[in-house]
């Protein structure tokens, strides 16, 4: 089991950037892959990244040249890096652990442990 604080949000203004961090607990952090997920107001969360324990990484198209995940394993760390940014990708966002398949990576269902999630605003 891992327990995961996610850390890092905030607001800013288009084009801006912000680096968020996923800190996880328990030895078993490397085991893991590892995403972020996304949930806007009214909306379903919806996948951004993945660093799988493969150590492949997977990002929804929506995001593919402006954001880019890794992890410190040493340091049970996930990070999420976010450069121009737009007000459309407002929300809160979560880290999770699991070992899903790579068909379900995107499903937060088959994802098993979640962080409380941080806000990330970005205005005009």
């Amino acid at each position: 089991q891992v327990q995961l604080v996610e850390s890092g949000g905030g607001s800013v203004q288009t084009g801006g950037s912000l680096r968020l961090v996923c800190a996880g607990s328990g030895r078993t952090f490397r085991n893991y892959g590892m995403a972020w997920f996304r949930q806007a107001p009214g909306k379903e969360r919806e996948f951004v990244a993945v660093s799988r324990g493969t150590g492949t990484k997977h990002y929804a198209n929506s995001v593919k040249g402006r954001f880019s995940i890794s992890r410190d394993n040493t340091k049970s760390i996930l990070y999420l890096e976010m450069n121009s940014l737009k007000p459309e990708v407002t929300a809160v966002y979560y880290c999770a652990a699991g070992k899903p398949i790579l068909s379900a990576i995107h499903d937060p269902r088959m994802w098993r442990e979640w962080g409380q999630g941080t806000q990330v605003t970005v205005s005009w």
